[in-house]
């Protein structure tokens, strides 16, 4: 696609100007008389009565409604396939009746949002949860909410993950937290096994963290290589079991833990030739080690067993079923999972990465460098999608420092913190949005689903905002 590069923003800015798009759903498409050609001599009278369910039987109906949708969400925006489909049942009381159709809605959900399953009773209401909080993402409506106070500089946050029912905050200490959504009920605390010997004091350090949901699991995974799961059908709990027992004089530091249902996938750094790990999610057996993506850091991934205050080695991403993309300061690799020995794709950057701010998502990648510029390439293939600044004017210094950027991606927008204010941009467009009302410090970690964000920030603590509450 074409890119669409987007002026610096400035502090304070609104929404874009597409946000009243998605609340269509009860308008009525009218169409003038110029909208019709002339009658033919032998033409039925356009006034007569005709039956649209002789021509079109209902199930055809439905399956042009479903790919009208699906059509405006990928050329307008998923926010365009609700008013898309509101057209198509305004057309008579034979095709308005077939928006009752739960297949329907199934079929439209999957197709334009997604989802493969629904959260509430019906995909009707499923749809629209969705619309809504796309359109309540889109224009700034959340409800903010403070979990957890910063404490100790051992319970600073490494890593944090969403789904639909929980936030897990993994600490520096090993611990990890879970907090029930959307109340934000703090649940259970998991805790590595303390027992082993420790090759630096941040060997325990939680470098990954991913919720599952079937069966409901949360899998973890420490600097020193050690991988655990957790079942989540009684979190209250708190168990825990070690799924492999890592060695990190063979493998190195883990210095970042990632996966999905098929595939976890871990970035190593400290020996050549063992830059990522792949594990059978079911199976939890090792099937590929290899690469040589993080070799020129391999000093910087033994340091992070003794200092944190060093660059962030890498960052590894599944952004779709089989994908996996890993990411250097220097070069961003694409790894067909199903052939992990195999590079697809690569690219070198000629200015560096802000490793903190690169994630994937929805078959998409953001790479943000040094001078603030925001890129975001289809993950297969590394074509541009878009690409806007970063960069905040402040008065009396020109240049922004990018030091302490970090950035997430959900299904369709990017949240990129700097200089203490969380923004928001449309990952499609590189449309700037708005920035976030609450001021809460500087971000060290952020993390966004498609109806939360969640933030660590050193001297407040952790931080979540919901936008499916409004």
């Amino acid at each position: 696609m074409s890119s669409s590069p987007a002026s610096s923003p400035s502090e304070g800015g609104g929404a874009g100007g597409e946000e009243e798009r998605g609340d269509g759903g009860d308008e009525e498409i009218v169409g003038g008389p110029s909208d019709r050609p002339p009658r033919r001599s032998g033409d039925p009278s356009s006034t007569r009565r005709r039956s649209a369910d002789a021509v079109w039987p209902e199930h055809f109906v439905e399956s042009v409604a479903v790919r009208v949708a699906v059509d405006a969400a990928r050329s307008d925006g998923r926010l365009a396939a609700g008013p898309a489909m509101a057209a198509i049942f305004q057309v008579c009381s034979t095709w308005r009746a077939v928006s009752r159709s739960e297949l329907l809605w199934e079929d439209a959900t999957r197709g334009v949002w997604y989802r493969r399953w629904s959260l509430l009773p019906t995909w009707h209401e499923e749809f629209v949860r969705l619309h809504r909080t796309a359109r309540n993402f889109r224009t700034r409506r959340s409800a903010h909410s403070h979990l957890l106070p910063a404490a100790s500089p051992a319970l600073s946050c490494r890593r944090l993950a969403l789904s639909d029912r929980y936030l897990a905050a993994g600490f520096l200490d090993g611990s990890i937290r879970l907090f029930e959504l959307p109340s934000g009920l703090h649940l259970t605390t998991y805790r590595t096994h303390p027992q082993r010997d420790r090759l630096g004091p941040f060997s325990q350090s939680i470098s990954g963290l991913i919720l599952l949901s079937d069966p409901s699991r949360l899998v973890f995974a420490c600097q020193d290589g050690d991988l655990y799961v957790a079942p989540l059908d009684d979190p209250v709990s708190g168990s825990t079991r070690r799924a492999h027992v890592g060695n990190l004089m063979e493998d190195g530091t883990l210095v970042d833990f990632a996966g999905d249902s098929r595939w976890w996938v871990g970035l190593f750094a400290g020996l050549a030739g063992r830059s990522w790990h792949v594990w059978d999610a079911e199976t939890e057996q090792l099937v590929y080690e290899g690469g040589s993506l993080t070799d020129p850091d391999s000093v910087l991934g033994w340091r992070m067993l003794t200092d944190l205050d060093g660059p962030t080695v890498g960052r590894v991403r599944t952004p779709e079923p089989g994908a996996m993309v890993a990411c250097t300061s220097s070069r961003l690799q694409v790894v067909d999972l199903d052939d992990p020995g195999e590079v697809s794709n690569q690219v070198e950057f000629r200015r560096r990465a802000v490793v903190e701010s690169v994630d994937a998502c929805d078959g998409r990648v953001m790479v943000v460098d040094l001078r603030g510029l925001a890129r975001v390439l289809r993950a297969r293939t590394l074509a541009e999608v878009c690409r806007f600044s970063t960069v905040v004017r402040l008065e009396g210094h020109p240049q922004q420092r990018v030091q302490g950027m970090v950035g997430c991606m959900n299904w369709g927008y990017a949240v990129v913190c700097s200089v203490g204010s969380l923004r928001v941009w449309d990952a499609s467009t590189g449309e700037y949005l708005y920035s976030f009302r609450e001021r809460v410090g500087d971000v060290t970690v952020v993390a966004a689903s498609d109806r939360y964000v969640a933030a660590w920030v050193n001297d407040t603590g952790l931080h979540l905002w919901d936008y499916g509450a409004l």
